[in-house]
């Protein structure tokens, strides 16, 4: 199957197969007038509408006339938790009322108020609404996603989870690449005897995780009243002998030394970063680890952004998630996030494009497959209703995302208005 999309007003892609670093962020390609070749789900060839009309044999497709829009790669969500049961709204309020994250799960509220509802569902259940979820994400433009489990963290909760999420990956038209996030908090039970539970999962849970191949991923939460440093460096280290890649949370609500530990381990990417200090931003940029920022989860939190230009100018490459989850972040609205990118934390739309895409998909380690519009790579693609990528944070938090393809077909069309 040949597929040649033609008078488009804007190509907009970054360039690459790995992550673009510091300035290189904002140099994304624009072709202006462009046109690009999709046989068999990948790109075979990407020009000006010109240029492309006199190649060989480009009579022979299907067509597909997308004057006055934009094409940019497929959105790429590098950091999600969209697999749970239950909801805290009651938390929300208790947040928009003063209270802070620690103080709400010493109430009772945060990650341990999702377990018991996330065990309660069936895979049935969890199925369904991770669908639904997954719909809505695509409607977004996000063609690919990673998804953490960690509202379990019991072997059975946390392996029915990652199940799920392989059956959605097998079913639903955006791919799915899963986390291993069982060091998600500090259950009761195991209160000042984190390093027994760390062992618990490494011991018990992680060696049927890799003989059923249901996770590439393995993060932890390592922050105030959650793990320490010192438990996460230990943690990701034996993780990475068992050949996962490792990921962290780190410096969310304080600085307690868990981007540096993203550093010592090599994590392929360290995620939040909202209290992260000056000198750890400089070795993150030199050693590689891509800095994921969840600019939706600050909003929701009313704290500081994390500091992208900062990181950006320092040679950091930077991507950009949802972090959507049932409390701190009950959303995944890449419009919204994308505004505030550009509006408060000082992102070129290039920047913030390639922050979406590209090294989002570097820090899922497939840059090399998706994440640009680039002969050899999946057509996974994004047309918008207008004519330039400017339009993304101009037409302010509104979704402008007109067809989504995946693999060089349509699995999404805005409805029509009458």
């Amino acid at each position: 199957m040949k597929l040649y999309i033609r008078n488009i007003s804007e190509v907009v892609t970054p360039k690459g197969k790995h992550a673009q670093f510091g300035n290189k962020m904002a140099d994304v390609m624009v072709i202006r007038n462009g046109a690009i070749l999709i046989q068999d789900g990948i790109i075979t060839a990407v020009g000006r509408t010109s240029e492309l009309d006199k190649m060989h044999g480009i009579c022979d497709v299907e067509r597909m006339d997308a004057s006055d829009r934009t094409l940019i790669p497929g959105f790429v969500d590098s950091h999600t938790h969209f697999i749970f049961g239950g909801y805290r709204a009651e938390e929300f309020s208790w947040r928009m009322q003063g209270d802070n994250y620690l103080s709400i799960m010493e109430r009772g509220g945060g990650i341990n108020a999702t377990i018991q509802p996330t065990k309660d569902a069936t895979e049935e259940e969890l199925f369904e609404v991770g669908r639904q979820r997954l719909d809505l994400m695509l409607s977004y433009g996000v063609t690919t996603i990673e998804s953490k489990s960690g509202y379990g963290m019991d072997r059975d909760c946390e392996l029915k989870m990652l199940r799920v999420m392989r059956a959605l990956n097998a079913t639903h038209p955006i791919s799915l690449y899963s986390t291993f996030l069982g060091a998600h908090s500090v259950i009761p039970e195991y209160k000042g005897r984190e390093r027994d539970y760390l062992e618990y999962l490494l011991r018990e849970v992680l060696p049927e995780i890799q003989k059923s191949d249901l996770a590439e991923f393995v993060d932890i939460f390592c922050d105030q009243g959650v793990f320490s440093a010192q438990d996460a460096l230990y943690y990701l280290r034996e993780a990475k002998k068992m050949n996962f890649k490792v990921k962290i949370h780190a410096d969310e609500i304080a600085s307690i030394g868990a981007s540096k530990t993203a550093v010592d381990v090599l994590a392929i990417s360290a995620d939040h970063l909202l209290k992260t200090p000056d000198d750890v931003i400089y070795r993150m940029a030199q050693t590689g680890v891509i800095a994921t920022l969840l600019p939706l989860t600050a909003f929701c939190l009313r704290e500081p952004y994390a500091p992208a230009r900062k990181m950006i100018d320092a040679g950091c490459a930077v991507a950009l998630a949802s972090d959507f989850n049932p409390g701190s972040c009950f959303t995944c609205n890449i419009p919204l996030l994308i505004a505030i990118a550009c509006i408060y934390m000082n992102m070129s739309i290039g920047e913030v494009v390639t922050a979406l895409t590209l090294n989002g998909a570097a820090a899922l380690g497939v840059a090399d497959r998706v994440g640009s519009i680039e002969v050899g790579k999946q057509a996974d693609l994004v047309l918008l209703s207008f004519p330039s990528a400017s339009y993304l944070p101009y037409h302010t938090a509104m979704n402008t995302v007109e067809t989504v393809f995946k693999g060089g077909k349509i699995v999404y069309q805005k409805p029509r208005q009458h």
